[in-house]
């Protein structure tokens, strides 16, 4: 039964893989029915449950309620998408969202769920972790703005370099990852190899020590939720 229902779960959450839009698409009734199937074989386990299960305890459980409104959201989306593609409507499938439901809440997922609880348990912790590296590359873009912004530097493709507030956010953001790394600097380089230290005060600041801090506060919150969890055992 645990391997059917995981096989279910797994073939449910794949396919978003195969749904418009798609990596690799395939027709719509062919996705709609594997989806049928897989939320059949939910409804088939949960009525199975309900049979050996206490009639109180079985609706006392906020997990059964997720599972049944799970479905029915998913049935209902299915329903209205294909009758819109039919008038040729387009339309998203917003109950995508819904489908890790199903691989928290089934009573096989005990493990999931406790990591899942753990994982909820850490995240007020390091909201001030996280308020400050945002505080941090606000200043920082700030900063960016006030240096280049009357600089009339262009990119590569020609296009004006750090004069609006939000696409500098946007790219420190990803300067943080250094996937923009060195591109995101070359015309403020160009134009003098001094503000080259801009952004290696900024990679330093964010990238080494603000995301070595926020992964050693995920990592000693969460395992103390999880010590916790299990009455104390080591968990390292």
């Amino acid at each position: 039964m645990r391997t059917t229902t995981y096989f279910f779960i797994f073939l449910n959450l794949s396919l978003a893989v195969f749904e418009e839009p798609a990596v690799y698409p395939l027709p719509f009734l062919v996705t709609s029915l594997a989806e049928v199937l897989c939320l059949l074989v939910f409804f088939g386990r949960l009525t199975h449950f309900a049979k050996v299960t206490h009639r109180n305890v079985f609706w006392k459980d906020t997990k059964n309620i997720c599972i049944m409104v799970a479905i029915l959201l998913s049935l209902t989306d299915l329903a209205v998408y294909g009758i819109l593609r039919i008038y040729s409507v387009r339309s998203v499938r917003w109950s995508r969202i819904v489908r890790p439901i199903f691989l928290i809440n089934f009573a096989e997922s005990r493990q999931i769920r406790r990591a899942f609880r753990s994982i909820r348990n850490t995240l007020p912790e390091i909201t001030y972790v996280f308020l400050l590296f945002m505080f941090s590359l606000l200043m920082f873009s700030l900063m960016a703005l006030k240096l280049f912004s009357e600089r009339n530097l262009q990119t590569a493709e020609g296009l004006p370099y750090f004069r609006n507030y939000l696409e500098i956010v946007f790219d420190l953001y990803v300067l943080v990852t250094t996937a923009n790394s060195p591109d995101v600097m070359m015309p403020a380089f160009d134009f003098s190899s001094w503000y080259a230290l801009f952004f290696v005060a900024f990679v330093i600041v964010n990238t080494y020590i603000f995301m070595s801090l926020f992964l050693a506060v995920v990592y000693n919150n969460y395992k103390k939720h999880l010590k916790v969890m299990f009455g104390g055992v080591n968990c390292d």
